[in-house]
């Protein structure tokens, strides 16, 4: 609880929702920790989901995740708390390793391709 805030005091057998409302304070929202997160070769969580909860973040790891991922799931959420707080750009730039950075989401929302077309 020392570096994402923690809002339900109880257990759920599948999911952790954290919210990056600490993050906020560096400029760093929920998609952006998300974001991030790609960059270190994991899952993005959902975010802003449950509404209820600001810049939510659910995790929901695989019943077949080892304790040792679910480690280093830990140090990557670490490592980017650490990074808001001493570097944000980089958060905020992020992702840097993926061959698609940010697609344009208003766009894809007012403009959306819902067939592909190939090459003739």
């Amino acid at each position: 609880h020392d570096l994402y805030e923690v809002p339900f005091d109880r257990v759920c057998m599948h999911e952790f929702v954290a919210s990056a409302t600490k993050q906020k304070a560096a400029g760093v929202t929920a998609r952006d920790v998300a974001k991030r997160i790609l960059d270190f070769g994991m899952h993005a969580p959902t975010v802003y989901f449950p509404l209820v909860v600001p810049e939510a973040l659910m995790i929901e790891p695989t019943e077949t995740e080892s304790l040792d991922s679910l480690d280093a799931f830990v140090e990557v959420m670490r490592t980017i708390d650490e990074e808001c707080r001493r570097s944000p750009d980089t958060v905020l730039a992020a992702p840097h390793n993926t061959p698609v950075q940010r697609p344009d989401e208003v766009a894809a929302a007012r403009r959306p391709v819902l067939r592909w077309v190939g090459a003739e």
